[in-house]
């Protein structure tokens, strides 16, 4: 054997064993026992199965048919759990139903008819080259409809949780989730085109899944994706009043009245001050006061640049805003926009 196809076989072989022992910590080791970590364990142990078989099938000789056909039937398996894996992070709660299993019901079927395929059939059988064909195209474009099944999931999650509220578990889940699935997108894309293509070597396929899966190893433990679930999707309170707060003070442009504070929230919702302040600085983002005043900013902009309202004065696009004094709100539009209202105007009537 070649100096090189050894270099190969090695490389190509650490992302598969790198992958084993990742999942056998998740479902194993790991002291934080959860549904989503045996998915994603359950993923990369059968990824495993279907890379170790292409390590064999591109350096091995004589390697069984029926090991053949059992390595690309684990995509079948593949793709059901990564579309429950996803809906696993963004759903609080998920739970797997029995009718869930019927979508296993492809792998079964195949699974089972390859432990029927004999060498003699393989080599002699004038259907074998149909049947294999059939099998191949069907199986990945099974997993393709499951990819896109769990970024449809991914896509939905991420509508019903606009980004300007995502928490920072939400952040780090929604970001894990898409490395993730652009992850299997580019092995399904480089396994495809050697099929179409014999220019693309087959043992590229294992070499980027092993890049895939140390970089994404990587990411899990930087954003300690293992550590979280879809049970921070899960509305709590401060997620429901800032909800609340938002509508009337954003919804209602309650911002512009100049008296608005955190004691007249409190009376219109009947809750403390200090529970509105909380939800404000997790789900605005800012303090009260910053994020009245960068909606107050927001409407400035408009008046000052529109040029019917070239005849008001600062002072009272201040005032009209919301503001009880020229200097905080100088100080509040240099806050947000770097620079003076009056710069501001002046630079947009050049434009």
């Amino acid at each position: 054997m070649k100096v090189s196809d050894v270099v190969l076989i090695l490389l190509s072989s650490a992302g598969l064993l790198h992958g084993m022992l990742c999942a056998f910590y998740l479902i194993f080791f790991k002291k934080r026992k959860s549904l989503s970590n045996l998915l994603l364990g359950l993923i990369l142990i059968f990824m495993a199965f279907r890379i170790g078989k292409s390590v064999l099938l591109n350096f091995g000789q004589g390697l069984e048919p029926v090991f053949i056909f059992i390595g690309l039937t684990f995509l079948l398996l593949i793709g059901p759990l990564i579309r429950w894996y996803v809906l696993c992070m963004t759903s609080p709660n998920f739970r797997l139903l029995k009718i869930n299993l019927l979508e296993l019901a492809p792998f079964g079927l195949i699974f089972g008819a390859s432990l029927f395929v004999t060498r003699g059939w393989y080599e002699n059988s004038e259907w074998v080259i149909v049947i294999f064909s059939s099998g191949l195209i069907f199986i990945y474009l099974h997993l393709a409809f499951y990819i896109g099944l769990a970024w449809r999931e991914y896509r939905l999650a991420r509508k019903r949780h606009p980004k300007e509220h995502w928490t920072k578990s939400q952040k780090a889940v929604f970001h894990w989730l898409h490395l993730l699935l652009i992850g299997f997108i580019l092995i399904w894309g480089i396994y495809v085109l050697n099929i179409l293509d014999d220019a693309v070597p087959y043992v590229i396929g294992p070499l980027l899944y092993s890049v895939v899966v140390y970089f994404l190893s990587y990411k899990a433990f930087e954003l300690r994706a293992t550590d979280v679930d879809g049970m921070v999707f899960k509305e709590n309170s401060n997620q429901l009043l800032f909800t609340f707060v938002d509508k009337l003070v954003v919804g209602d442009k309650l911002y512009l009245e100049p008296d608005l504070s955190l004691s007249k929230l409190s009376e219109l919702l009947g809750k403390s001050s200090q529970q509105i302040s909380s939800a404000v600085n997790e789900y605005g983002k800012r303090n009260f006061n910053d994020y009245i005043n960068y909606y107050r900013i927001q409407d400035s902009k408009k008046k000052l640049l529109d040029a019917t309202n070239d005849k008001y004065t600062i002072s009272s696009v201040a005032f009209d805003v919301g503001f009880s004094s020229l200097s905080s709100f100088n100080g509040a539009f240099k806050k947000f926009e770097g620079t003076t209202p009056s710069s501001f105007r002046k630079r947009g009537s050049l434009t």
